[in-house]
């Protein structure tokens, strides 16, 4: 869980993105970290070679553009030691000689360097500032005191270091000195670096990047040196390496002692093929008996927005350069919401909102469903937590279900279908919490945000016609699209991972099935036109309004008749369709009864949509107040799993 922190200035800073940190369990190989670096840090990070080069031809426009490659460099001239070790300078009196697990680093001398280094100050200094030239000065010192000190080819750095006696092996082997040490020497803490604070987001971002650099090397870096092993004294200090965890030591376990891993090869995914007939949408007025009537919607939204701007503030040393404004053109948001609290205790106060909309008493509700792809609530499932909190005896059915950015159209179908054995109010909840899963991967953060939405479905009274028309569901297909959407995410340090390409591929395959079906389909109050036709707003997954806009109207949607809230609250996956029907009454797009066509497509490739008639009376205006939600009563005094708790559950 990498959770936002909100810092001393009231901005929002993920200390994912700043202080690397890379899950070594899943890694069996040194090729597979290898990947990972190369991924991390040196695809984006300029060599010194490239920087001198770059700054001779004149391609640096301002400082703030060498700043930047400045410190990628240098976070590829750290990628092992910042991702694997923690420095400790020790006396070498004082350093362990026959431990596995401390290590010293062989190093080669940089030869070249004194030439670069002078380029590079004087490239810096004829540059135009590009916002602030104090904090641009500050940033700078700060990476060139690094960068001039560097003794050693970066390039030639192995990942694993040899452990002290494996050094010794052989006396002339290099490795750092450090005179002059100072056990005082001033490093920035965490909450310095969390507070840090310029008014560019851009420089705030590099200005981060330096302070984690700078405590790299927790000594006066002009006083280190380059010392044959043989040939340090017991008063001499050298930086010590410890792995900066037991995953990292593990690791390195593994790379040494290569074997049978154990792990089981999993066989190429078959080709996809298409089912041997299509499934057909449901025709809800003619396929069941008991009708639906959609009686409460209540939202719950995130309450701290986090803007393009944060994004920047937060840039990641992995991240491509985006302005804020590139952001917005490319996903077609401004901003998205977070919340400090729980998915379960958001989906509680929308669920609370909407049975009181509903006037609907809690040993009324027959089935409470919860659409969620982010939950780490396993044991109870979130449906069953809600149960109990409002206070339900007993219902026919409480699940959870994942179907992603689908996640309404699938609540909804499985909702109508316990309507019709419970014939009582079904309550289904939608919610997300995105803000801690997202980590440092950048295509994710820029796009999810957190919310929930609460809906209650009544058997309609006799006569009366059903609020949800046609529902349609669909899952699967190429290998590639099924695993287009990915949390968590080994192969990106368990984060949510989006891959572009095959998102929109999965999207337009759909909306194409989608608009033939449509068009097949007479409007049931007017047998003239289609289904398409007497659609009076597309309310669909607020996926990326720049991509689905393209994509809808290319499969024949008309953009006019499109909705989105995308740009204030982000993508709240399987709530995102509620809560943009809750805005579009907000705004008085819906200010009349009106039929909505919602479809939803993501992860798993999953996708599906519904037709609703929607009345914006169902709205509920007002929220549970999060005060209201009491805690679990005695919650302290249960130990939980004893031998009396297992056998009051099970039995004697």
């Amino acid at each position: 869980m990498k959770a936002f922190v909100v810092n001393r200035h009231g901005r929002l800073v993920f200390p994912s993105n700043i202080f690397p940190e890379i899950d070594f369990a899943p890694l069996d190989t040194l090729a597979q970290f290898s990947a990972v670096v190369r991924r991390d840090y040196e695809q984006k990070a300029p060599t010194a070679t490239d920087i001198v080069n770059r700054i001779a031809s004149g391609g640096y426009r301002s400082r703030y553009d060498l700043l930047r490659d400045l410190g990628l460099h240098l976070f590829w001239v750290n990628r092992y030691s910042i991702t694997m070790y923690e420095k400790r300078p020790t006396a070498w009196r004082n350093v362990p000689k026959k431990r596995s697990d401390v290590f010293l680093p062989i190093v080669t001398p940089w030869t070249d360097g004194e030439s670069k280094i002078e380029l590079i100050r004087d490239g810096f200094q004829q540059l135009p500032t590009t916002w602030d030239a104090a904090v641009e000065g500050n940033i700078f010192g700060q990476l060139f005191d690094i960068f001039s000190n560097k003794k050693h080819h970066a390039g030639e750095l192995p990942a694993i270091k040899p452990t002290v006696a494996e050094i010794l092996d052989d006396p002339r082997n290099l490795t750092f000195h450090i005179a002059l040490y100072d056990p005082d020497f001033p490093t920035f803490s965490y909450e310095e670096i969390v507070d840090a604070h310029a008014e560019v987001p851009e420089l705030e971002a590099l200005l981060r990047w330096s302070m984690v650099l700078h405590n790299q090397y927790p000594w006066h870096r002009q006083h280190t040196r380059l010392i044959e092993v043989g040939k340090i004294k017991d008063d001499d200090v050298v930086p010590v390496f410890y792995p900066r965890n037991s995953e990292v030591l593990k690791f390195i376990g593994r790379v040494k002692s290569p074997g049978d891993s154990g792990k089981h090869v999993r066989p190429a995914p078959a080709p996809a093929s298409a089912p041997v007939r299509p499934y057909p949408a449901i025709n809800v007025r003619t396929r069941f008996t008991v009708q639906p009537r959609l009686a409460a919607l209540a939202v719950v939204k995130g309450e701290r927005y986090c803007s393009n701007d944060d994004l920047i503030r937060n840039a990641a040393y992995n991240w491509s350069p985006m302005s804020a404004q590139e952001i917005f053109r490319k996903t077609g948001i401004e901003g998205r919401l977070y919340t400090d609290r729980s998915l379960q205790d958001i989906a509680l106060e929308a669920a609370r909102g909407a049975i009181d909309h509903a006037d609907c008493a809690a040993e009324e509700i027959g089935a409470v469903l919860f659409c969620t792809c982010t939950s780490t609530k396993l044991i109870p499932s979130i449906a069953t937590w809600i149960s109990g909190e409002l206070g339900i005896l007993q219902t026919h059915a409480s699940v959870d279900m994942v179907a992603a950015c689908a996640g309404l159209t699938y609540g909804l179908a499985e909702a109508v279908r316990l309507l019709q054995e419970v014939e009582r109010p079904v309550l289904l909840v939608c919610g997300e919490k995105f803000s801690d899963k997202v980590g440092s991967v950048r295509t994710s953060r820029m796009i999810f945000g957190d919310g929930a939405a609460a809906l209650v479905l009544t058997p309609t009274s006799a006569g009366a016609r059903t609020d949800i028309e046609v529902l349609q569901t669909y899952a699967s297909g190429p290998h590639n699209e099924v695993n287009s959407i990915v949390w968590p995410n080994p192969e990106f340090d368990n984060n949510i991972t989006v891959y572009g390409p095959d998102v929109q591929s999965l999207v337009k395959r759909y909306l194409g099935q989608m608009m033939t079906e449509l068009q097949a389909m007479t409007d049931p109050d007017d047998a003239t036109r289609s289904l398409l036709e007497s659609i009076d707003l597309v309310v669909p997954h607020q996926a990326n309004q720049t991509m689905v806009t393209k994509l809808a109207t290319a499969a024949g949607f008309a953009a006019d008749k499109m909705y989105f809230n995308i740009a204030r609250v982000g993508n709240t996956s399987a709530a995102s369709i509620p809560i943009a029907i809750f805005d579009a009454v907000a705004e008085s797009v819906i200010d009349k009864p009106c039929r909505i066509f919602a479809p939803g497509f993501g992860a798993g490739a999953v996708a599906g949509y519904a037709v609703i008639n929607f009345d914006p009376a169902m709205i509920a205006r007002s929220k549970a107040s999060a005060a209201q939600t009491p805690a679990p009563a005695a919650a302290e005094t249960r130990s939980g799993s004893s031998v009396k708790d297992m056998q009051d559950a099970f039995g004697r």
